[in-house]
């Protein structure tokens, strides 16, 4: 008798605990299913639009800030800086800004390319240098971000389904509240317009996490859209080119259409 009911005792205990883990898998599912992405506007969406200069050049600070600690953009050059197109610094503020930037340097005089304490030798950036990798490599970057390893940013808008939107969306959503319920997991932050709704990231805004050189008052919001307009410029650097090729060929084509319209009906109207 005593086995029996330890039998049901049991059978009972495992189908309740599979019914919970159900529920739990379940309500985790529709809990954790990411936002869908806010609807800001930027000057570079749609068939005409351009790239803000303004918003380039403050969003090169921000990256430059804040987000470059963790974060490369392994893609861009400084000279890239002072290029039509982009944020287009002059080439005198471009050239500031490399020299500001400290890169290895390559082997003195003597073939050495760390000193007599094994520190890397370094000096400042030209415009032609890239910009250079906070972290020598993955295991480093992992080493000193909990175990994640932060996302090169230089293509990141085009990376991540969403574009401009969802990157902007991540930045300014660590600050929204956590439901009822919903467990935020040890060393991540709450973001629900990331898939789970956990990020390794911390929230690397606030207001006044830069001081704008054109006095721009630096918001969350104005951070964030400033920089999302830089790394979307870094993602497609000859928008704009495009998009002047792309009308010029479209008004080729339809004067060409309309040639030959003219002509076909010069040549045929005599045949009918």
């Amino acid at each position: 008798m005593q086995l029996k009911t330890l039998s049901l005792g049991l059978a009972l205990g495992t189908v309740l605990g599979s019914a919970l883990l159900a529920t739990s898998a379940s309500a985790e599912g529709l809990d954790t299913k990411r936002l869908h992405p806010k609807d800001e506007k930027f000057s570079f969406e749609g068939p005409f639009g351009t790239y803000d200069r303004g918003a380039l050049q403050r969003g090169y600070q921000v990256y430059k800030e804040v987000c470059a600690g963790c974060h490369a953009a392994g893609h861009l050059a400084f000279h890239h800086l002072d290029e039509p197109g982009g944020p287009e610094f002059t080439e005198a503020q471009a050239k500031a800004l490399a020299t500001a930037v400290k890169v290895p340097a390559e082997p003195n005089d003597k073939g050495e390319t760390v000193d007599d304490k094994g520190t890397t030798l370094m000096r400042s950036a030209t415009l032609a240098d890239h910009f250079p990798p906070p972290y020598p490599n993955e295991n480093a970057s992992r080493a000193n971000n909990g175990g994640a390893d932060p996302p090169d940013l230089s293509m990141i808008v085009k990376a991540r389904e969403g574009g401009a939107q969802y990157v902007y969306s991540i930045l300014t959503g660590f600050h929204e509240k956590s439901p009822a319920g919903f467990k935020v997991t040890a060393n991540k932050y709450f973001n629900p317009y990331f898939e789970g709704w956990n990020i390794s990231m911390p929230p690397p805004l606030s207001d006044e996490s830069v001081t704008y050189s054109d006095g721009t008052k630096a918001t969350i919001a104005q951070e964030a859209h400033d920089v999302v307009t830089f790394l979307a410029w870094a993602s497609e650097p000859k928008m704009e080119e495009r998009k002047r090729f792309g009308f010029g060929a479209m008004a080729f084509l339809i004067m060409l259409a309309g040639f030959l319209f003219v002509a076909y009906r010069k040549l045929w109207k005599d045949q009918h």
